[in-house]
């Protein structure tokens, strides 16, 4: 008889390029572990010119993986060479959770998830209002204007320095998305009650503008997706303002919970454990 043991570890990856930086095999480690799992997820360098032919020893099993992460650069190659994207990376056009299923390559784009499941969590209620504002349209933006939208909040305004970024975004995600430039920014905060920062304004310790977060409304929530430093420039002047924060570390633990899920058959819980367990590792990083 087959040793069961053998035959039941799994294994998967995170993808990148470089890809060295990535908690995420620190995420999904800790709860292989918790959870008593035969398996691993590890961490796979790969450049540009070699992703088609990871992706292809992927489908065929030669790469003994059953799925992983991906991302920069590769979450918009990812989803093209998906067999099954699902519609959230169709209207994305970009992958970040890939899965075997029935011998086809499927795709999904847990970011936006990550995004709610975190606000949800820290900030419940959040989502009463009917008006968010959006600082920038990078890549980083697209996946929580798309699930802004689809928690059903009527108005989100892109802010951006380019206004043609922002249109690209609008046009995009459709009518209730607005476009518009820096200048807008007063104007559009008026009775706001979820304003996202998804700039890299703050990051790693460095200096951010002076934002006047007045205009919104009185229980509005705050948050940044950049979580080094945990407590951003932003984070702090909304809470000395006297809004409520929330930070973005729980977005990266809460979007890595499909997939483990998808790979591992069992969907694992992001509790203060696996919080503080990162936050460890940010502090001697």
């Amino acid at each position: 008889m087959d040793d069961s043991r053998e035959t039941s570890a799994r294994h998967a990856f995170v993808t990148g390029y470089p890809v060295k930086h990535s908690r995420s095999p620190l995420i999904h480690g800790h709860w292989l572990e918790k959870l008593g799992l035969a398996g691993s997820y590890t961490r796979q360098e790969v450049s540009p010119e070699d992703f088609a032919g990871f992706i292809s020893r992927l489908k065929s099993g030669e790469s003994g993986f059953v799925g992983g992460n991906v991302t920069i650069p590769h979450k918009e190659t990812a989803y093209g060479l998906a067999d099954r994207p699902d519609a959230l990376s169709e209207e994305l056009g970009a992958s970040n959770t890939l899965w075997l299923e029935d011998g086809r390559l499927c795709a999904t784009n847990t970011d936006g998830y990550g995004f709610l499941a975190n606000l949800d969590a820290a900030a419940p209620g959040w989502n009463r209002t009917d008006r968010a504002v959006i600082l920038g349209a990078g890549g980083a933006s697209r996946a929580i204007i798309q699930a802004v939208r689809d928690r059903g909040v009527g108005e989100i305004h892109v802010v951006n320095r380019t206004v043609a970024r922002a249109q690209e975004l609008a046009d995009r995600f459709g009518p209730k998305v607005h476009a518009h430039g820096m200048e807008a920014l007063a104007e559009v905060k008026k009775g706001a009650g979820l304003f996202v920062n998804t700039t890299s304004l703050g990051m790693d310790g460095e200096a951010a503008p002076d934002f006047d977060f007045s205009p919104l409304a009185s229980d509005a929530v705050v948050t940044d997706i950049v979580y080094v430093p945990l407590v951003t420039p932003i984070l702090r002047q909304a809470s000395a303002q006297g809004f409520a924060t929330v930070d973005g570390l729980g977005m990266l633990l809460h979007q890595a919970v499909p997939g483990f899920e998808k790979w591992f058959g069992v969907r694992p819980t992001v509790d203060a454990a696996l919080r503080n367990l990162i936050l460890a590792d940010m502090e001697t990083h």
